[in-house]
């Protein structure tokens, strides 16, 4: 009898760990996680419904000492490495913090993999937002990296230091180049789930306005519980490479405006407005990815189109915000 697969989550309370941890369940993998101890409560709400079914380990990627007991307690056959400081706009008001958990806390990861399980294999959650400033459209796995916040520079760095070990010390180690994915569970701050909880709240008759701002930067959004099982599908290759895992397709955030407050039967002329305060210092103009290197060897291509994923958004928000008024990220 095979013996059951284990994985090791960091970053499992968010959106991208928590819809990775159902799907390793559904695979009939033993899931363990490692999550910060935080002094706010509801911190476990995307996994609440999975709690008795996983192993969480209190541990920071800051603390070398806590991520290597995890992974010797754990004994994972993968590692998903997803914890970061995942907000770009914070980036820059915590320029040092972004660094010391995106960039070295890759590093820390990897010595801790490196010392206790160098056989398991180790995905690092890399992000679109290396290419920054593009060099080309559409951006591919060869595409020179021109990063334009604190969080895309402390990417690169975790990008590369997991190819340097790789080559180094020859581990199965790989990088995803996600491109934006969204859904019901993305937080607040981000600007796709501020529209529609923003949204569901006019809707509801809880606002009448909602703030935004650079309404022409284009993204390539596609759907997190799609991309997480490029992710999985990564680290069942015969050898450890990179992929851009994207749709293809760029849009705007006006599009997403106009089709959530549509989707809800408003019209966004009558409650968006436009707040500098929201504007980056560095805005990336147009991200868009390729992800025929993934279509051709992982089998992988996204599910869920845009307008689908504009719906799904706003329809869980709106059932979200049906039971109270002050629900937000939990459910």
């Amino acid at each position: 009898m095979a013996e059951t697969k284990r994985a090791l989550i960091t970053g499992i309370t968010g959106q991208d760990g928590s819809f990775l941890a159902e799907l390793l369940l559904e695979k009939g993998y033993e899931v363990h996680g490692i999550a910060r101890r935080a002094s706010t409560p509801g911190t476990l709400g995307r996994i609440e419904h999975i709690i008795h079914r996983i192993e969480v380990y209190t541990g920071d990627l800051l603390d070398q000492r806590s991520l290597g007991d995890a992974v010797r307690a754990s004994q994972p056959h993968e590692i998903y490495n997803l914890g970061a400081m995942s907000f770009v706009g914070a980036s820059w008001n915590q320029p040092l913090l972004t660094a010391e958990f995106s960039a070295l806390g890759v590093t820390r990861m990897l010595e801790a993999m490196r010392d206790a399980v160098p056989e398991a294999r180790f995905y690092q959650a890399s992000s679109s937002e290396m290419f920054g400033k593009v060099l080309e459209v559409p951006q591919s796995e060869t595409t020179p990296f021109y990063p334009r916040s604190p969080y895309g520079v402390a990417k690169v760095y975790g990008h590369f230091i997991t190819v340097n070990y790789r080559e180094s010390h020859d581990l199965f180690a790989c990088n995803g180049i996600l491109f934006n994915h969204e859904s019901e569970r993305r937080g607040l701050e981000f600007v796709t789930r501020k529209i529609s909880h923003g949204v569901a709240r006019i809707k509801h008759g809880l606002d009448d306005d909602l703030a935004l701002g650079n309404l022409d930067a284009k993204r390539d959004w596609g759907y997190a519980r799609d991309y997480v099982e490029a992710m999985w599908m990564m680290l069942q290759q015969d050898e450890p490479e990179d992929y851009v895992i994207a749709t293809g397709v760029s849009h705007s955030v006006r599009e997403f405006v106009d089709l959530a407050f549509a989707h809800a039967g408003l019209d966004p002329a009558d409650h968006v407005r436009i707040d500098p305060a929201f504007m980056r210092p560095a805005e990336v103009e147009d991200l868009v990815g390729t992800y025929e290197k993934a279509r051709s060897n992982l089998g992988w291509e996204p599910h869920t189109s845009f307008e689908e994923l504009v719906r799904l958004m706003v329809d869980a928000d709106l059932e979200l915000l049906a039971e109270g008024p002050h629900r937000g990220l939990s459910r």
